[in-house]
């Protein structure tokens, strides 16, 4: 596997085999913070957590796990219905690997249409405020058109995002404020024995924003979910075919 600007994925591959010795670190405006790795990609699905019955309610198979990290979700979802995993990072598609999950590849969220068939996929799950990555609205619609194609007639997709206008999402690392309501940015760098990956540049958008972004992709906001907790930023969406 290559390490080149991928300091994020070979601490949490070290961190897997045992053999972490330093933090990661996540580098965001002036603030630095160890990423608590364990906490956030080892922990076991839980089904009966608002979460999982969210999940569970909107995935059917065959389902794509977009940013799946360490395979947490693949690994239960694969029990029930075909399930492929794919990661940008060599060392995330290897951890998922040893850690068993059946199909796990290194694909680009933005080469979906080139790494996969039309109407391939049942549902997919974007799990992890990837679709941040999308940069703006344009680039979100683009997204949602790609998952369009991946997903036959029925195809539901759950995403996860924050959501700026709720809670104190300025305490976020690398938050950055947008005058336009339900818009903001975070950039965030992470760093790994002395090496830094590229700096990552994430789009906010709150579920208005959301919904006004669907409008001609082929997608409508069908559920919101997200925790009772007015302080928590986190939501999930779930999409269907209009």
């Amino acid at each position: 596997m290559c390490d080149d600007l991928d300091p994020f994925g070979r601490a949490i591959y070290d961190h897997h085999r045992g053999d972490r010795g330093e933090p990661l670190l996540q580098h965001g405006g002036n603030e630095t913070r160890a990423h608590p790795i364990e906490s956030f990609y080892f922990e076991r699905y839980d089904p009966d957590s608002d979460r999982g019955a969210f999940l569970d309610a909107w995935l059917s198979g065959p389902l794509l796990d977009i940013g799946a990290g360490v395979g947490r979700d693949s690994l239960y979802f694969q029990q029930q219905f075909e399930t492929v995993a794919i990661e940008v990072s060599d060392h995330l598609t290897e951890t998922m690997r040893e850690r068993g999950v059946a199909d796990a590849r290194t694909v680009d969220m933005f080469a979906l249409e080139e790494a996969f068939d039309r109407d391939r996929f049942g549902s997919v799950l974007v799990y992890g405020t990837q679709i941040g990555l999308t940069r703006s609205m344009q680039g979100l619609r683009q997204f949602l058109g790609a998952l369009a194609y991946v997903t036959d007639h029925e195809g539901t997709v759950v995403l996860h995002g924050i959501d700026p206008d709720r809670g104190e999402p300025s305490e976020l690392p690398g938050f950055r404020s947008d005058p336009t309501p339900g818009l903001a940015y975070r950039v965030l760098q992470f760093e790994y024995e002395g090496q830094r990956g590229e700096p990552l540049l994430f789009r906010l958008f709150s579920p208005d924003r959301l919904r006004e972004a669907v409008v001609g992709t082929g997608w409508r906001v069908t559920e919101l979910g997200g925790s009772s907790d007015l302080d928590d930023p986190h939501y999930q969406a779930a999409l269907t075919k209009s």
